[in-house]
C-alpha cells in the first residue's frame, strides 16, 4: 500500500459537493480535545462523514456535538484537505472549534474525550490526522 498523501487548499477552491468529511480540531479551556471511539484504543480528532443532503458546515457541527458533547461552541472553516491513498482521492473540510460548554455525558459512539496540549502519540489515522492538526496549529500561531 502506498502511504497517504495529504494536501491543503483554500476553502473555496474545491466544489462543495466533493466534500465527504468534516474534521474539527476543537479546543476547550485552551487545550485540544481528542476522542476515543468505543471500538478503538486510539485517539482521534472529532469528525466524520457528511450525510445525504447535509451542508458540510452542518456536518461539522453535528459531528462536534456527537463526538465531544459540545453544547456551546463556535466553528469556523480553515481549509479543504484531500487524502490520496492508492490513487483514490477524497476531500474534506477542516474546521476549528472553540468549545465553551460540554455535556456531562456522551451519548453516541465515543467512549470518552480527553484534553491534550499537543498531538497524542497513539492516533487512529496516523498518516492523516497529525497533518490536519499541525496545519491548524500553524494557522492559530499566525493569527
Amino acid at each position: 500500500m502506498i502511504p497517504a498523501k495529504v494536501q491543503f487548499y483554500d476553502c473555496e477552491t474545491i466544489d462543495d459537493e466533493l466534500l465527504r468529511f468534516a474534521v474539527i480540531a476543537a479546543r476547550y479551556k485552551n487545550r485540544w480535545i481528542y476522542c476515543k471511539h468505543k471500538e478503538r484504543n486510539t485517539w482521534e480528532i472529532p469528525g466524520g462523514h457528511r450525510e445525504r443532503g447535509e451542508n458540510i458546515s452542518d456536518t461539522a457541527k453535528r459531528e462536534l456535538q456527537e463526538e465531544t458533547g459540545a453544547e456551546l461552541f463556535t466553528v469556523e472553516p480553515i481549509a479543504i484537505y484531500s487524502v490520496t491513498i492508492d490513487n483514490e482521492t477524497n476531500y474534506g473540510k477542516l474546521f476549528l472549534a472553540e468549545i465553551k460548554k460540554l455535556k456531562e455525558k456522551l451519548e453516541y459512539e465515543i467512549e470518552r474525550i480527553a484534553l491534550f496540549d499537543d498531538i497524542p502519540q497513539n492516533m487512529t489515522y496516523p498518516e492523516i490526522q497529525p497533518f490536519l492538526q499541525k496545519y491548524i496549529m500553524t494557522k492559530i500561531k499566525r493569527t
